[in-house]
């Protein structure tokens, strides 16, 4: 017999967790909606030459192929024809170079779907788990606003999460950039080698990156290093703060200079969007390690929980279908990792199980009673409650146990004494109490509790 067992890198969960997981889902996909943003999904296999046009090296280790039986038994060289997607981002860029025609600009898309890596074991890392994207792409041009529009969207999304307070940190490729060139590093390849260090600060520490920087792979004079890293320190929480934080910085280059007007004009329209002040922050040690980021990048932290690290993040890229089009395709956009969120929050006890998507159980106390349960339980169904029916009579205490197992608050229970009264009683397995109801306003009144327990701000139980 074989042992039944995940492989290792998923997250498989049991129904009430997964609950919990669906409508994290279903908050992040209607507050994308209320911003404007459509759907689109993509195939989870994409053609092998398409998805590694952009890879290669450690992101080619990582990735799927897919192979059918019949390809393996005629053999071939060379790569398999299909591979696993490994994020939304190449998907995106095959998807808008494809139908470029058919779309409207500037196009607002949103994307959830699953994305798999071959991941090295370990904790809190999945070889297949979900993305959540949103991205809006121009044709040939793409204001800035839109950067601003998209932490007001990242704002929106972990409010209605309710998953604790938190900050969205930014800063500007451009800004780095133009300060890089004002230091005389100027060749693209060594700014992009020493933004990824930067990029490091978090995880290694001033001390350890200071010594990368002035070390032989770089080369950098210790004072240029100093100025660096003082630069990476600069932090300003709120509009005017981080306005008068870019005054503090002085003249740069033309690069730095244009950096800095366009995060003046996101702060000013965060501010005109009704951004809180304390959700977004000026951070200038935030580089974004990937080499397509050219403009303002995002990360965002749970203000109670740093080491969970950025649960949101993305920006600004040039064109973002180089390689499928010649059209000119700038974007922006951002990522939420949800599986490894939701994992990390759960084991810091901010999401834990959830009650059942069943409003309503209802009860059979002995087989005479069966057509009147079953139709009792279409009647709910048709107000709009979600509805199980005990089929088999069992003692009464075993189908609470039931209930409260499954986690189903409400438990109706029409004996021949209610019945002959024309009411149900109903126990309300979350307060502990029971309660008779006339028949009639059955529906009625549980809808209203639904309701009223919806509007609880609480992710979990």
């Amino acid at each position: 017999m074989i042992k039944p067992r995940t492989p290792p890198g998923v997250l498989e969960l049991l129904p009430r967790e997964q609950i919990a997981f669906q409508r994290m889902l279903d908050t992040i996909r209607r507050t994308f909606e209320r911003f404007g943003f459509l759907p689109v999904e993509t195939p989870v296999m994409e053609l092998s030459e398409v998805l590694l046009t952009k890879s290669g090296g450690e992101t080619e280790r990582q990735v799927y192929f897919v192979q059918s039986t019949g390809a393996l038994e005629k053999g071939g060289d060379g790569l398999p024809e299909l591979a696993l997607r490994f994020d939304l981002t190449v998907p995106l860029a095959r998807y808008v170079a494809e139908h470029e025609h058919d779309l409207v600009f500037p196009f607002r898309r949103y994307q959830m779907q699953r994305v798999y890596r071959g991941e090295k074991q370990q904790e809190g890392r999945y070889r297949e788990f979900y993305q959540c994207d949103i991205d809006v792409i121009g044709k040939d041009v793409l204001s800035t606003r839109y950067d601003a529009e998209i932490p007001a969207v990242i704002a929106a999304v972990f409010e209605a999460l309710a998953i604790g307070e938190f900050t969205i940190h930014f800063n500007h490729r451009k800004l780095l950039r133009g300060f890089f060139e004002g230091l005389d590093i100027g060749e693209d390849a060594r700014q992009v080698a020493v933004l990824r260090e930067i990029d490091k600060l978090d995880k290694r520490g001033e001390d350890a990156v200071r010594a990368t920087l002035t070390g032989p792979d770089f080369g950098l004079e210790a004072t240029v290093a100093d100025r660096l890293l003082a630069f990476s320190r600069v932090r300003a929480t709120g509009h005017d703060a981080a306005q008068a934080a870019l005054d503090a910085l002085g003249a740069g280059t033309p690069l730095f200079e244009q950096g800095r007007a366009e995060l003046r004009e996101v702060l000013r329209e965060l501010r005109a969007l009704g951004v809180a002040d304390q959700r977004f922050a000026l951070n200038l040690s935030i580089a974004r390690g990937l080499d397509y980021y050219t403009g303002i990048v995002y990360e965002t932290t749970l203000n109670a929980h740093p080491s969970i690290g950025s649960i949101c993040s993305g920006g600004r890229y040039e064109n973002l279908a180089s390689h499928y089009s010649k059209s000119n395709l700038p974007g922006v956009g951002i990522s939420i990792g949800l599986t490894r969120l939701f994992y990390q929050l759960r084991k810091v006890g901010l999401v834990g199980t959830a009650e059942s998507s069943v409003d309503v159980m209802v009860s059979l106390m002995d087989d005479a009673g069966l057509e009147a349960a079953l139709a009792l339980s279409q009647k709910l169904r048709a107000a709009g409650l979600n509805v199980e029916t005990q089929l088999e009579a069992r003692k009464f205490k075993k189908q609470l146990e039931y209930a409260n197992r499954a986690g189903i608050r409400f438990v109706v229970i029409r004996g021949e004494d209610e019945a002959a009264r024309g009411v149900v009683a109903v126990k309300d397995m979350r307060r502990g109490e029971q309660f008779e109801v006339a028949e009639a306003e059955l529906a009625r009144t549980l809808l209203v509790e639904r309701e009223q327990m919806r509007a609880l701000p609480a992710m979990g139980t």
